[in-house]
Formats: structure tokens, C-alpha cells, sequence
């Protein structure tokens, strides 16, 4: 948990984690993971409120649940910045975390890519990929052997060599989109838009009612 301040580590510890292996193309397994991601993302917001610290609203754009819509905000000098959240949920997700856009801001900072989308910090994608459940299968009858929490390159078979080759690991990150919000996010906002505030790159909307007003 390196690169992440005392007060993001201890709210991470307190959203759910996700259990369902599923992406985009699991049909009634990708549903129940939505649900999962829905209990985080409330459980992650009723925290934040109980904090005095709410700062983002979202929810599925489409009824597939790929297509994710809202809004963020950050406080900054006494005043609210609020801008446009929106995301793609990726096929290959959970493995690959989504891209997290902040369109009104595309091009005001070095830290976004084409498209309004946010640069996590280095420290992000190796933690998404580190916290997985371990799945083992047998590969003949496609039983669930056990269900480990542990890093994908550290489970280790035991037995003879039949044995090994007939299990499958399957691994599935543990985060969801409220994680994706918490560790990736939430510090972006923190660490950026006082720099775009001070450097004028953004105002706030009542001194940009003021200007247009004056002109």
C-alpha cells in the first residue's frame, strides 16, 4: 500500500471486496457482480458521508452496466469544483480496471490522456492486479476446488503430476469501481485541481458567470 496516504488506506479497508468472477460477456454471473458493485459503491458513499467527505455520484448508463455516468467534485479553498465522471467498464474487466475520464479537463493537464482520462499513479495497476481471489478448478468436472485470497504467482499445487494437470487457476481481482474511485480517483482530484485552480487552467463556476457576465 505504498503511495497511498494514512486516511486512503484506512477507507479502503472498509469497502466491501468483490467476490463474483465476472466481466461484460457473463451474462447472469456479470449481473450478480453488478450487484456487488452497487453494495460497494453505497457502502463506499455512506462512508464518505458519515466523513463529512461526499464527493462523487455514480451509476450504470445502460442497462448492461458498461457504460458508467456522474459526477465528482473536490473543495478547494472554501470553494466546490465539480466536473463530468465517466468511464467504459473494460471486456476484459475485472482483470483490466477501467479508465476513469474527466472530460471538461481534457488537455488542461499532463496527467490525463487523450479523451479526459486520468494517469493513475504507479502505484495503482500493481495493486489492482495483487489483490485477486484464487480460483482452483477441476479441469473434468469443473468443480470449484477451493477459493484462496492470495497473489496469482504465489499459489503452488500439491501432489503428483496428474494431479497438477488437472486444476485450473482462474484469478479474479478482488476491486471494483469503488476502489477504482477511492485509490485512483480520489487522489488525482487531491493532488490536481489545486494546481489547475491556482494556475488558472479551471475557475469556478461563479467566477465564470462573472467574466461572461462582464463581457
Amino acid at each position: 500500500m505504498e503511495g497511498w496516504d494514512p486516511n486512503t488506506k484506512s477507507t479502503l479497508t472498509h469497502i466491501p471486496l468483490l467476490t463474483t468472477k465476472a466481466g461484460p460477456r457473463d451474462g447472469a454471473a456479470w449481473t450478480l457482480r453488478l450487484k456487488e458493485e452497487y453494495k460497494a459503491l453505497i457502502a463506499y458513499t455512506q462512508m464518505n458521508k458519515s466523513n463529512d467527505n461526499d464527493w462523487f455520484r455514480i451509476s450504470a448508463a445502460n442497462p448492461e452496466g458498461t457504460r458508467w455516468t456522474g459526477k465528482c467534485w473536490y473543495v478547494h479553498n472554501l470553494l466546490k469544483y465539480e466536473f463530468d465522471l465517466q468511464f467504459d467498464i473494460p471486456v476484459t474487466y475485472p482483470s483490466t480496471a477501467p479508465e476513469l475520464e474527466l472530460p471538461q479537463l481534457d488537455g488542461k493537464t499532463q496527467k490525463m490522456y487523450r479523451g479526459g482520462k486520468i494517469c493513475l499513479t504507479v502505484h495503482f495497476k500493481p495493486l489492482w492486479a495483487k489483490n485477486r481471489f484464487i480460483y482452483i478448478f477441476n479441469l473434468s468436472s469443473g468443480e470449484e476446488l477451493s477459493q484462496n485470497k492470495a497473489h496469482f504467482g504465489l499459489c503452488l499445487f500439491h501432489g503428483n503430476v496428474s494431479e497438477k494437470i488437472s486444476k485450473l487457476l482462474f484469478s479474479s481481482p478482488r476491486f471494483g469501481i469503488a476502489h477504482a474511485l477511492c485509490l485512483g480517483l480520489a487522489p488525482w482530484l487531491a493532488a490536481e485541481v489545486p494546481v489547475l485552480v491556482d494556475s488558472g487552467m479551471i475557475k469556478h463556476k461563479d467566477d465564470a458567470t462573472s467574466s461572461s457576465t462582464e463581457t
